[in-house]
């Protein structure tokens, strides 16, 4: 498997974005920003989009630089049959480990969902802040993850060495 950046056409990418941002409207306010990046099963080939001729994505993360040596993966998803291999950890510390040196953090936003905060607490992430009412007040329709309503945006941050 490789990491490749996306050099193109990131809308191809949509239905592993949609994983982890379901409303496309949100999705698009950070599409064309920053710097995507797709896990893919390596091929040797690479076409001129920079993602090589395997194709299909298995996992996907958007970052994007917020300032004041900030980064913030605004997505990050895994194709469900590859969920719980360590992907989405891949991703993280590619990203860790290309950006250190040019910014000092790393930050996530999520919901306060059982499933997605554990896992970002795994890979060294801590709590930092919440943004009260973030998913009823910015979404067309209430979000459930793990049988939990998503209310609150829950930012969790990593130091970036």
């Amino acid at each position: 498997m490789e990491i490749r950046k996306v050099v193109g056409d990131r809308r191809r990418y949509l239905p592993l974005l949609l994983l982890a941002d379901e409303q496309l409207d949100m999705v698009e306010r950070y599409l064309d920003r920053g710097d995507m990046w797709v896990l893919v099963e390596a091929d040797g080939a690479d076409d001129a989009e920079g993602v090589g001729g395997a194709g299909e994505a298995l996992a996907e993360c958007l970052v994007t630089d917020e300032g004041a040596g900030v980064l913030e993966l605004k997505s990050l998803a895994v194709a469900p049959d590859w969920q719980g291999q360590g992907l989405g950890r891949a991703l993280i510390e590619h990203v860790a480990h290309t950006y250190a040196g040019r910014f000092h953090t790393l930050e996530v936003g999520t919901g306060d969902s059982p499933l997605t905060v554990p896992f970002y607490e795994r890979c060294g992430f801590i709590r930092s802040r919440v943004v009260p009412d973030f998913f009823t007040n910015n979404y067309d329709h209430p979000i459930y993850e793990a049988g939990v309503l998503l209310r609150d945006m829950v930012y969790l941050k990593r130091p970036l060495a």
